[in-house]
């Protein structure tokens, strides 16, 4: 091996380019059965981020089912999630383009099921029985708030499909709705519902009723839940018991429900019985529609994903003992799996392998990997190894997060340096960072950073109670456990204490201006789409986070005080550092005036400041051009305000003021 280069920290050159990024990776979601085939959710950067649905049959070959001109995304909650659905070849999806939901035989093109217009559908299932799809519509036609439901689509071919006639409204009155479900004999169906000011992590509720002859719903009775419970995937077995997850414990765990013979009118009708009790999530946090952790082998064995610590593990639950038992593997990131037989197929990552579709044998315990979400060859020798760490916060507490020290085979420090810290604050803020490999935490990693992906108070992965820690403290838990933990990487002298940046997305990127605004910690910072004014935010937001922060923060307007205290645009002459900051222009979650106020007042007091925005994106970057200049312009920032020359020449960013 020759010998290393010296350099200094952030002047490493790394074969972890942008363009290498954003060429070679894709985002994975959705995986499913269709028979023997599999199909999955493909969001592609280098196709202007359009999502295409790919399916493998048993013969390995992997080709996409719908056509280039079509993306299935859908813009319910704005998030969107529970795109498609597969039906023996069949696939119905929504389209970006128009919203509308589409049908695609194995032979034909896609055929719209639903009228034009600005209305969006998501989490479908098929009701064989009755020719119909069940999904979840919003519908903000009516002005005001969008009116969310649940909805049955007639799809008999001889029924109209462009008048809206064909859809029947089955469940309505709550503000949100997600996770419609039918028993295996289509004769009852289960959701979940829940209203403001509750995000679904908060409190949901789980229902049943039966389906009558003509297809509608008979009385409904909540089987769990409420305003301090929060309800996650619930699913019917094969012989027709109801499971779901709850944190009614203080932690997500699996639960059934087994109805007694007793009469409706008896209260206590109901037994729910809890499968498997341990501190450990089973649930997430529903951002997203059909998010899953539990899938069926039979009716007597479940497949499961669970987290302790930050690390998640794959285990099969025998149904009438609760007995758990791990299923080893090389993954420490495992969602969504998926059951179909003896074989189970999931989301799979770890610290040196990037998120993959992983097909695992259960009886041989024999892994394929069918698709990875980077098809790159990295050299272990340019890899930084995540290490989970705990320090010190306020009030006596412990926070978490996963450190990443520099690491380049080719190249070492000079002896008297330390290298600059990137703390990220991850978005949610209900999200949890994770230890499977990013090529986007590498691309810092080799070239010098130390980086520190935080999981402070109020992350998913350690318990309600540790969630709930951000509850009225938006803007101050988060905050002080981020400078907290940069803090203590300081004191154990690995990194430079006078090279410390701080950067997020949405509410990372809010919780990023304000560390950047009340604290002194840090001396540079990027926002990506985030907040400055939190009264705005409650004003301009869509429906689905309208009033999340009721919980984080407090009532508005009765707390209006509050409001002022902690947004960053109300205190900028307490800001004293340079700023970049990265804006969709098609934003409808954090409208783009919050980042150009920022940047106005930045300007105002004479501090360096860039703002770079982008046409035709939304909330969260996903053409392959825009993430490929904003990792890019983040490095040159850096290199501008800690004074290190980066390796390869990177395109200019304006900064104000500098």
């Amino acid at each position: 091996m020759d010998r290393a280069k010296i350099a200094s920290y952030g002047s490493w050159k790394s074969p972890i380019s942008s363009e290498l990024i954003v060429a070679g990776t894709v985002g994975l979601t959705e995986v499913v059965w269709d028979g023997e085939d599999i199909c999955w959710l493909e969001r592609r950067p280098s196709e202007r981020g359009r999502n295409a649905i790919a399916r493998r049959s048993p013969s390995g070959k992997i080709a996409d089912v719908i056509p280039t001109d079509f993306s299935a995304r859908n813009r319910v909650h704005e998030y969107g999630g529970g795109s498609f659905l597969m039906a023996d070849g069949t696939v119905y999806f929504s389209n970006a383009a128009d919203r509308r939901i589409y049908r695609q035989t194995p032979e034909g093109r896609p055929e719209p099921l639903t009228p034009e217009g600005n209305i969006s559908y998501a989490d479908y299932i098929l009701d064989r029985q009755r020719e119909r799809l069940i999904c979840v519509r919003e519908d903000p036609s009516g002005g005001g708030e969008p009116v969310n439901t649940l909805v049955a689509i007639n799809i008999e071919s001889d029924r109209p499909n462009q008048s809206g006639e064909n859809i029947e409204v089955l469940v309505a009155g709550s503000d949100f709705y997600s996770s419609p479900r039918l028993s295996p004999d289509g004769f009852k169906l289960c959701w979940l519902s829940w209203n403001h000011p509750n995000m679904p992590w908060d409190g949901t509720e789980l229902w049943v009723a039966s389906i009558r002859e003509d297809g509608s719903l008979a009385e409904a009775e909540r089987v769990a839940g409420g305003l301090e419970e929060s309800i996650f995937q619930p699913e019917w077995s094969p012989d027709g018991v109801l499971y779901f997850v709850s944190d009614r414990s203080g932690w997500w765990n699996l639960y059934k429900w087994q109805p007694t013979s007793q009469p409706k009118s008896q209260p206590n009708q109901e037994k729910i019985v809890p499968l498997c009790q341990m501190p450990a999530e089973f649930g997430l946090p529903q951002w997203v529609f059909r998010m899953s952790t539990y899938s069926f082998a039979s009716a007597g064995e479940i497949i499961c994903t669970y987290t302790q610590q930050g690390i998640w593990h794959l285990a099969r639950i025998e149904t009438s003992s609760g007995k758990i038992e791990q299923i080893a593997t090389p993954y420490t990131s495992i969602t969504s799996p998926a059951v179909a037989g003896n074989r189970v197929v999931f989301l799979g990552g770890s610290p040196t392998e990037s998120t993959s579709i992983v097909l695992l044998d259960l009886e041989t315990r024999n892994i394929e990997v069918l698709r990875r979400s980077s098809q790159l060859e990295i050299d272990a020798g340019y890899l930084s190894a995540p290490q989970a760490i705990e320090f010190p916060t306020e009030n006596g507490l412990t926070a978490y997060g996963i450190f990443y020290p520099p690491t380049n085979r080719d190249y070492a420090a000079p002896s008297d340096e330390l290298p600059p810290l990137l703390v990220k604050s991850h978005s949610g803020p209900t999200s949890a960072a994770r230890s499977g490999l990013s090529l986007k935490i590498q691309y810092w990693t080799s070239r010098g950073f130390a980086f520190l992906d935080v999981n402070y108070g109020g992350s998913t992965g350690y318990g309600r109670e540790y969630r709930r820690r951000l509850e009225g403290q938006w803007g101050a838990i988060d905050v002080d456990d981020c400078a907290n933990g940069a803090q203590y990487l300081v004191e154990r002298g690995l990194v430079d204490g006078n090279k410390l940046a701080i950067a997020g997305s949405s509410a990372g990127g809010y919780t990023t201006l304000c560390a950047l605004t009340f604290r002194d910690t840090f001396k540079a910072g990027a926002s990506y789409y985030g907040i400055s004014d939190l009264e705005a935010f409650v004003n301009d937001t869509h429906k689905f986070e309208l009033r999340y922060t009721d919980r984080l923060v407090g009532p508005y307007p009765e707390r209006k005080d509050l409001y002022e205290e902690r947004s960053p645009i109300r205190h900028c002459d307490r800001l004293s550092c340079p700023v970049i900051f990265f804006q969709g222009l098609e934003d409808n979650v954090v409208l783009p005036s919050q980042a150009e106020m920022m940047v106005a007042a930045l300007k105002a007091k004479n501090l360096p400041v860039a703002y770079i925005p982008f046409e035709g994106e939304q909330h969260g970057f996903r053409q392959a051009e825009n993430i490929k200049r904003a990792l890019d312009a983040e490095l040159y920032f850096y290199s501008r305000v800690f004074g290190f020359e980066p390796a390869e020449d990177l395109e200019p960013v304006v900064i104000a003021n500098l």
